[in-house]
């Protein structure tokens, strides 16, 4: 097992966060608290992950333990509560896991897609008393606005000057008949043949979609058969949280770990720390725009 090492940040007013160092490695590390229950009150687990690296292929996710959980010997078939974060393997496979433990088994949620770029994320999983969950990405439940596509026309690709638009030409070889009579046979036109030049038709060169942000998955209904538990997703003795993940391609950083039976306080946790980071490189990013002009 590898513990993942402090990571570098750009700038002293930045903080600092674990980043995982090795590739195609195991990572385990782990904190333990005093034990709590979420018995009739709400439970908010949140974090942020940052996968510098470009990850293709690995765990960006946090686990819950009970009491008994021994960190001395922590691996991937211990028994947790609850798992919760990203998960990536391959460019088709990428999804927040929510996987919680009930009555021995463990119950996976597979519908909520991650992010999959190179920025600095907020996950916060809300559960409940009721037994419902929620997730939020960047402290946003809905996304405003959602782009599906994966790659999309260059908008500033323009057709080259010399581009053949036509399959068939006037073959230029090909002469009017002598007894050709335009005032009975119409204009004449000569045969067309196939054009050598032609490439088919014109279209902008496909590029990267900035903005995709996966495959949107329509929100599900009702079970009509389901049949409530009061005691699902209630959990007596929580003490230990831990990153226990495999990763292909390291360098992810985690940061802002925070559990706490308050929403709106996780909210403006959120924004104090990952909200502040966000700022910071986007108006990074848009300097060094600028300087390269």
């Amino acid at each position: 097992m590898n513990k993942p090492r402090q990571a570098d940040w750009t700038g002293k007013d930045q903080g600092e966060g674990l980043q995982s160092s090795e590739d195609a490695k195991f990572y385990a590390l782990s904190t333990r608290f005093k034990p709590f229950s979420n018995e009739n009150e709400t439970l908010v687990v949140q974090f942020s992950v940052k996968h510098k690296q470009g990850v293709d292929c690995g765990g960006g996710y946090v686990k819950l333990f009970p009491d008994t959980m021994n960190q001395e010997d922590m691996h991937s078939e211990l028994e947790y509560y609850i798992m919760f974060g990203p998960d990536i393997c391959g460019f088709g496979n990428n999804k927040v896991q929510v996987i919680l433990h009930y009555q021995g088994k463990y119950h996976e949620n597979k519908t909520i897609k991650c992010r999959i770029n190179k920025d600095t994320h907020l996950y916060t999983l809300i559960i409940h008393p009721s037994a419902t969950y929620e997730v939020k990405i960047d402290n946003k439940q809905k996304p405003r606005k959602w782009d599906e596509q994966l790659q999309i026309e260059d908008g500033e690709d323009k057709k080259p000057e010399d581009w053949e638009d036509f399959e068939y030409i006037p073959d230029p070889e090909a002469e009017k008949p002598d007894d050709w009579n335009e005032a009975m046979d119409g204009e004449w036109e000569g045969p067309l043949i196939p054009n050598v030049k032609y490439k088919g038709k014109w279209k902008p060169r496909i590029i990267d979609n900035s903005k995709y942000q996966g495959e949107w998955i329509h929100p599900e209904i009702d079970n009509p058969e389901y049949k409530p538990d009061p005691n699902i997703c209630h959990y007596y003795n929580i003490s230990v949280l831990g990153l226990d993940l495999w990763q292909v391609k390291s360098g992810s950083i985690f940061d802002n770990f925070l559990l706490t039976n308050d929403e709106e306080f996780a909210e403006e946790v959120g924004n104090m720390t990952w909200g502040t980071r966000k700022v910071y490189q986007a108006l990074k990013s848009k300097i060094g725009l600028l300087l390269k002009q």
